[in-house]
């Protein structure tokens, strides 16, 4: 799988890469990452990337000629681009599926207010939010998103079974897990986790994922 991700800052992206499965992928070479700064498509002496909006209003807008360009360079038949923006459809679990499966992902991090609309209908396969909150650009949002597909590409994790376990993998969120000690401040583990019976811990933690489900998110359930 390759990903190229197009942002105003790549270094923050340093850390992230280095400390997290998506290094390990990649040292493994089972995703080929890419890391470019819009700023390296802009033709002006002072690299412009941005202007004032018309209409007026607070903050900048990012240019249509240099993302197209930039774009257009990076992209290939199999890319499927994704701009990562407040308004954009909420992040999930299937998604993170279906964008596993694309041989090629071109992440767009926005910045200032936005990006030039004519850009988004143009060049923009989908657009994807992380959450009901504002960032201060779209780096982040897109090493959010990253680290989420690259758990979907086989072979990255240690045991696939992992996946099965998170929340959501199934609609719910996941069941208590606990490890030793035993007793710990005077609360111990679950005696069915002790017992042996796979069966009736297997009960057990649907169980409990409904229960948590229900009070935690009940709109994953009633919706």
């Amino acid at each position: 799988m390759k990903v190229d991700i197009l942002t105003l800052f790549p270094k923050m992206l340093d850390g992230f890469i280095s400390e997290s499965i998506v290094g390990r992928a990649m040292r493994d070479q089972r995703i080929d990452l890419h890391i470019h700064n819009l700023r390296d498509w802009a033709e002006d002496v002072h690299h412009t990337v941005d202007d004032r909006p018309f209409g007026g209003g607070a903050g900048m807008v990012l240019k249509p000629d240099v993302l197209a360009t930039a774009v257009g360079t990076l992209k290939t038949q199999e890319t499927h681009v994704v701009y990562l923006c407040p308004d954009g459809k909420l992040l999930s679990t299937a998604k993170v599926r279906s964008l596993a499966q694309k041989p090629h992902l071109l992440l767009v991090s926005g910045h200032y207010e936005s990006v030039d609309e004519r850009f988004r209908v143009e060049f923009v396969d989908e657009e994807i939010s992380i959450g009901d909150y504002v960032l201060t650009n779209g780096t982040l949002p897109a090493a959010v998103l990253l680290d989420a597909v690259v758990r979907y590409v086989p072979g990255t994790l240690g045991s696939e079974q992992s996946l099965k376990q998170d929340s959501f993998s199934n609609g719910l969120l996941s069941f208590p897990q606990y490890t030793r000690p035993l007793n710990f401040n005077e609360s111990t583990v679950p005696e069915i986790l002790v017992s042996g019976n796979h069966e009736a811990i297997q009960k057990w933690r649907l169980e409990q994922q409904m229960l948590r489900t229900i009070h935690r998110r009940p709109d994953l359930i009633f919706n």
